[in-house]
Order: structure tokens, then sequence, then C-alpha cells
């Protein structure tokens, strides 16, 4: 029962001066919560489990939330506070019921004699290879601590770069949905009554005028089905995507190519590479281990199959910075910056620098991006509904200048 997940409780009851109290604790059942309060003064009347909301449940848990549960983790170590302890303390301190219960799971694996390591490879969906062996690796050295100061600057600078991308990503698609569904009112709603007006006409509407009349009333018929199709085609893409590897690729090379986004991504790419390397390496990582690791962090199938080849020519004893320059797709100033790291025996500071500029870079043109995006989209709003208009009033105009 010692090792039994604690589960929040509410209690009722008095404390020493007579007073009615009631309020919300943590513990494994309610004969050792009524223990716990009456050590500090409250009688407890009443003690049962704190009732699930009716809507939703737990909070999803996020990798923010990882990163800052390393953070904390790694402030509560590097403060003298035993291991054990500091779960509880993060624990308590956490507003997510997701994430606390997540961290009670790991606090009793590890109470119960499983090292740190272990207990987070019990938890896959949230804690991946990479993050696992570097806590081994800091258990195995005496210096968790240490290592997890490490993992939380990781993981942070990883979020950070995330944010910057779905930045990047949102403001763009966000307006074209917008567009969408303005342009779709405008041709259900609008374009009918105007064409109801031109067919008391008795005379031929401009070709414009018919072809947006044409989607008006192919649109009025077909929209339930277009809107399934899109959501068909978009779902579809994306499990194709998370299944299929060629798709993936596909994909992956085609966001690559994209204008201003495709740079961007390319430079997201080195950052993580680079992040993800100095991290391994500095925690004592063998090269061609942590190059395993990297290639799953760069979060692009077509960079993962090339740094997957980088750590077969390093195996076979080519230098990092010779494989990288032979792949083709790393920038040169990464692949310099690995060479000076190589020959200084201070790989994983170079690689940390490089990283640094490339998150930079990638804040810059996220900045850049949103500035540059804002006229052009102004621009294809104002075309598509300045288009529909001039479509409905040139009838009008036309007839005018007939009378």
């Amino acid at each position: 029962m010692a090792n039994a997940t604690a589960v929040a409780y509410v209690y009722k009851g008095v404390d020493s001066k007579g007073n009615k109290v009631e309020g919300e604790i943590n513990g494994t059942n309610p004969a050792l919560i009524k223990a716990q309060l009456r050590k500090q003064g409250i009688i407890a009347n009443r003690v049962q489990k704190k009732p699930k909301p009716l809507f939703g449940g737990k909070k999803k848990v996020k990798p923010a939330d990882i990163a800052l549960f390393t953070r904390q983790m790694a402030t509560m170590m590097k403060a003298g506070v035993p291991l054990v302890q500091s779960f509880e303390i993060v624990a308590d301190g956490l507003d997510n019921d997701g994430v606390k219960s997540l961290v009670y799971k790991i606090r009793d694996d590890v109470a119960s004699g499983t090292s740190f390591a272990e207990s987070l490879r019990k938890h896959p969906y949230y804690f991946d290879d990479l993050f696992c062996n570097l806590v081994a690796s800091g258990e195995q050295s005496g210096a968790l601590e240490t290592m997890l100061d490490r993992i939380a600057t990781y993981k942070e600078k990883t979020e950070q770069l995330k944010a910057k991308i779905k930045k990047a990503m949102t403001y763009p698609i966000a307006v074209i949905v917008v567009a969408i569904i303005v342009t779709s009112i405008l041709l259900i709603k609008v374009v009918p009554q105007f064409a109801e007006t031109f067919s008391s006409f008795g005379a031929d509407l401009p070709a414009f005028t018919q072809l947006v009349v044409g989607m008006s009333e192919w649109m009025q018929a077909n929209w339930f089905m277009a809107l399934i199709a899109v959501v068909v085609v978009i779902g579809g893409t994306i499990e194709a995507k998370k299944r299929n590897r060629k798709v993936a690729q596909f994909f992956d090379r085609l966001v690559l190519k994209l204008p201003i986004l495709g740079t961007i991504t390319y430079n997201s790419i080195s950052a993580r590479f680079a992040r993800t390397l100095s991290t391994t390496f500095a925690a004592g990582v063998p090269l061609i281990d942590a190059l395993k690791s990297v290639a799953g962090a760069t979060g692009n199938s077509v960079y993962e199959q090339a740094t997957l080849k980088i750590r077969d020519s390093v195996a076979t004893g080519i230098p990092l910075n010779a494989a990288l320059r032979s792949s083709g797709l790393y920038p040169t100033m990464l692949v310099q910056m690995a060479a000076i790291g190589e020959e200084s025996g201070a790989l994983d500071d170079m690689l940390a620098k490089a990283a640094d500029f490339y998150e930079e870079a990638v804040d810059n043109m996220v900045d850049n991006l949103t500035t540059l995006l804002e006229p052009m989209i102004m621009a294809v709003l104002g075309i598509l509904v300045g288009g529909l208009m001039i479509a409905m009033y040139l009838p009008i105009f036309q007839l005018g200048q007939v009378v």
C-alpha cells in the first residue's frame, strides 16, 4: 500500500479550535489521510476521492509540460533535495492533473527501487529514447542533477523552436481558411440574390459574371459534399504521411522547396540537429549512438535518412564534418563549426553555438515573414472579395451604359 499511487481526496472536518474546515489533499487511502490530518490538528469527518469533472478530465500532457517538469526536477536536485521527495514537491506544484498523475507514477516506481531512467521508459509516449538515455547516463555517472539541467535546456530550446515554426505557419493558414469561408458565404448567400435580379434583365450577362454565377450554383448544390471532400483529403493526407515513408518524404521535400517557409524549415532542422547532437555528445554519449538519436529529432524524413547515412559513414571512420559535407544537405557554416569542434576537441560547444545561430535566424525570419505576408494576404483577400463584387455589379454598369 505504501507504493500505491497517490490521488486527490477532498475532506471536511474541524480544527483544534472547533472551526469547520474543508480542503483537498493527495494520498493513497482515506485512513492514511485522516492520520495525516490529525497530525495537522484536523479531525476529518468525511474523506472521499475528488470527483472527476462532468465534462473533460485530465488535461493532455504536452511537450511543454515535460520541459517544465524536467526544469523543476533539475532545480530540486541541484538544491540537494532527495529524488523521491523532489517528485512530490514538483507534483504538488503542478496544475495539470495529467502531468501530476504521471509524476506520481514515476515517483512510485522510483520509490520501489526502479531506476529513474527505467521508470521513464514505462511512458514512451512522453519520454523518448533520447530523454531516457540521457537520464540513464546521468545516473551512471553520478551527475543526475547536471544531466537534468542539460535535458531541461534542450527541451526548452526545442519547444521554443517549435513555437516559432508554428507561429510562422499558423498566421497564413488562418487567413487562407478565413478567405475560403468568406468566399464560400458570398457564393452561397450573396451571389444568388444578385442572380435573381439579373434574371429580369433579359440580356446576356458578361462572361465573368456568368462564371461567378455558375460557381455559386455549384456551391449551393454541392457545398456539403465539397466540405466532406476537403476533410477527407486533409485527413487522408495526414494519415498517409504518418503511415507511408514515401508520402512523408514527398511532403517533407515539398515544404523545403517552398519560398520563405522552406528556408525557415531548413534553418530549424539545422538548429535541431546541432542542439540535439551537442546535448547528447556533452552527456558522454558516443557520437555514433548520438547520431541515431539526432536522426529522429530532425523532424523531417529526408534529413532523418540523411543523418542515418552520416552515422554509417562516421562508423567507418570518416570525420563528422566530412560526412556532413558529403550529404549535401546541411549548411556550410554547420559543417565548418563541426570541423572546428572536432579539431579543438570542443564539438559540443561548437554545435551549441551553431544551434544558437540557427535558432536566432529562425526567430528573425518568422518576424520578417509576418511583416511580408500581411500586405500579400490583404491583396489576396481584396482580389477574392473585390473580384466577386465586380462580377456582380458589372451587369449593372453595362445596363447603365445602354440606357
